[in-house]
């Protein structure tokens, strides 16, 4: 590719550029079949594209796509680190965590999540990486105030519209208040 061809694709990732391309950051609000809450959150230089491409997707898994404020308060904006749990006592990282300012750390098999305010994502990550943990990603996430419990092929239908969301090219996360027990999950990766 020639060097030309790659400065000005980062130029316009960073919303310049000579050709004025500018890159927007949207969160799409709606519904799942079943009433689950879907947040979708975009990156795009078309806003009118990807509102289609979105709009199509709810339209086919049976979804609503909602209004500006229609499900956001279902949600907390939060931080969160993933630490790589190989070697790391859990109780020990909530500790140096919880000091630094996090509110929560899931413990799981092969990494931990801490949730931290939006406010104090940096200052937790940079005491976990002082205190030599090993920090494998970081960044803002939606979390769900209730989660939906739903019988497994109901909660199959609302993953599959989840799946189809973040295939779509300006979609950079999705979320939801589906609960998604190992069971569902497990059905999920089979289907």
């Amino acid at each position: 590719m020639p060097k030309e061809n790659m400065e000005r694709a980062i130029a316009r990732g960073a919303g310049g550029g000579e050709d004025g391309i500018t890159m927007d950051e949207i969160t799409y609000e709606g519904y799942a079949p079943h009433g689950v809450a879907i947040l979708v959150d975009v990156l795009t230089d078309n806003k009118n594209r990807s509102l289609s491409n979105i709009r199509q997707q709810f339209n086919r898994g049976n979804g609503n796509l909602g209004e500006a404020g229609s499900v956001a308060w279902q949600f907390d904006r939060k931080g969160y680190i993933e630490v790589q749990a190989e070697g790391v006592d859990a109780d020990e990282l909530f500790m140096v965590a919880a000091d630094a300012g996090a509110d929560d750390v899931v413990p799981g098999d092969e990494t931990i999540m801490v949730y931290t305010p939006r406010e104090s994502l940096s200052g937790v990550e940079q005491k976990l990486v002082q205190g030599g943990y090993k920090v494998s990603d970081s960044g803002l996430t939606w979390v769900a105030k209730n989660e939906v419990d739903l019988d497994a092929q109901q909660s199959l239908q609302v993953m599959g519209l989840i799946e189809k969301l973040e295939e779509l090219d300006d979609v950079q996360s999705v979320a939801s208040t589906l609960h998604i027990t190992d069971e569902v999950a497990s059905a999920f990766e089979t289907a």
